[in-house]
């Protein structure tokens, strides 16, 4: 990943607006390079993860409740890293046995991105998991996770029945990573 860190930029000042059991608001006062000083709306989120468990010739899709937008939304497997110090490996392994009663034998990274840079600090790991194996869970209730297997041969469907942009990221990153050949086992 390449990223451009803005060399000097300082912090001169956060007035926190509200503090939550997901997310922290702020508003933010940085000084550019230049001099500069710019106001701006800062959502702390503590990151996340997404699951691509591709079981077979199938991709294993969750379509769960979506209050926010009045949905069900049908999405790849995902988790917010909410233990303090866990890797973000560790984070999808447990997140893929509580959501789709998996394990994989092959990990394999797919990078990383910003959900939302402009306003949000979140920043989501995504996994490739294969060689899966059914291992006993018990579900969240208040989840509601219906687990929906989705045939690779039909890829280009499901990116278009999909409207959750880390669900979208990694399909396309999948589809990428389907063209350079088998994966790794």
């Amino acid at each position: 990943m390449s990223i451009h860190r803005i060399d000097g930029l300082g912090i001169e000042s956060t007035e926190p607006i509200y503090s939550g059991e997901v997310v922290d608001l702020s508003v933010v006062h940085y000084r550019r390079p230049n001099g500069l000083v710019v106001r701006r709306e800062v959502i702390a989120h503590p990151g996340a993860v997404v699951m691509v468990p591709v079981d077979s010739d199938h991709v294993l899709m969750v379509r769960q409740p979506r209050e926010a937008v009045g949905e069900y939304l049908l999405e790849l497997p995902a988790g917010k890293l909410d233990v303090p110090g866990e890797p973000p490996i560790e984070c999808a392994k447990r997140e893929l046995a509580e959501e789709v009663g998996r394990a994989a034998g092959t990990w394999e990274s797919l990078g990383g991105f910003y959900t939302a840079p402009a306003i949000l600090e979140e920043y989501i790991h995504c996994f490739l998991a294969t060689d899966l194996t059914e291992i006993a869970h018990k579900p969240i209730p208040e989840e509601e996770i219906t687990v929906v297997p989705w045939p690779l041969a039909d890829l280009d469907a499901l990116i278009v029945e999909v409207h959750d942009a880390k669900s979208l990221i990694g399909l396309m990153r999948l589809a990428s990573r389907l063209a350079e050949g088998p994966f790794r086992t």
